[in-house]
């Protein structure tokens, strides 16, 4: 798909899905990557505790900032990137099925004025419908502010226990986001969007890379209660939101997505 074509689908349905990135050598050793951070850190860290590790671990800086994920998110946002922050989510086998994600807009909860945000998702392991995948619902980022709630469903994932509540959602329309690893999704941040537990034997790892416009303020703290600290990674930013953060390791040039055939 063009980058032109990936503009059009993206405005219509609010995300892009099996976008291949990295090769299967490429993933395989920033899957060893992770693998060793994994051994380091423990699993319960690793299962969504490792937010903003781009500042210290080089390889993370390298899978966000690779030139093929940047030539999409300028596709689908403009030229003017910023890299909000990074967040790994690792569902590791649950033979109870009780850890989800329950449904949810990511711009809710990230504190910033206007709500804008855009998210990739770049597949560490293989992710399907067995070991809880994402799902999205097609188009519903043209709705604008859900209201949400807190769930009472035990297990959910997601920071404060946010969740849309039944009514507001219809689940019949979800659209399941399988990716082989390597792969990457891209969805709005007014997207609706979930995931299942892992009912299989194997992981589902996956790094979320969250991206804003330079437009974009920090009109409260987020969630962990803390502030931003956005990088500019494409364009400029003319607008001067947050103080200016250096970048923690080079940018590595890399083939244009563009100029591959797809």
């Amino acid at each position: 798909m063009s980058l032109d074509a990936m503009t059009e689908v993206y405005e219509k349905q609010g995300f892009l899905t099996q976008v291949k990135v990295f090769s299967e050598r490429e993933i395989g050793q920033f899957r060893a990557s992770f693998d060793a951070l994994e051994t380091r850190e423990g699993r319960e860290k690793c299962q969504i505790g490792l937010q903003g590790r781009h500042f210290d671990e080089a390889f993370i800086w390298r899978l966000a900032t690779d030139a093929r994920v940047l030539d999409v998110i300028q596709a689908v946002m403009g030229e003017d990137v910023m890299l909000l922050s990074t967040h790994f989510f690792c569902k590791y086998p649950d033979p109870e099925a009780k850890k989800f994600v329950a449904w949810h807009q990511d711009i809710t909860y990230w504190g910033l004025e206007p709500p804008i945000a855009h998210t990739a998702w770049i597949a560490i392991d293989d992710a399907d419908v067995e070991n809880g995948c994402m799902r999205f619902i097609p188009g519903s980022h043209k709705n604008g502010i859900a209201t949400h709630g807190k769930s009472m469903r035990e297990g959910n994932l997601l920071s404060i226990n946010q969740e849309i509540p039944d009514e507001c959602v219809d689940d019949s329309a979800a659209v399941n986001i399988v990716l082989k690893a390597g792969q990457m999704s891209v969805h709005h941040g007014q997207l609706f969007h979930a995931s299942n537990p892992n009912r299989s034997t194997r992981r589902r790892c996956g790094l979320t890379v969250r991206f804003i416009p330079p437009n974009v303020k920090q009109a409260h703290l987020n969630s962990h209660d803390q502030t931003w600290q956005p990088i500019v990674l494409r364009g400029e930013d003319r607008f001067g939101h947050f103080p200016k953060t250096d970048m923690p390791f080079p940018l590595k040039a890399s083939a244009p997505l563009a100029r591959r055939e797809r």
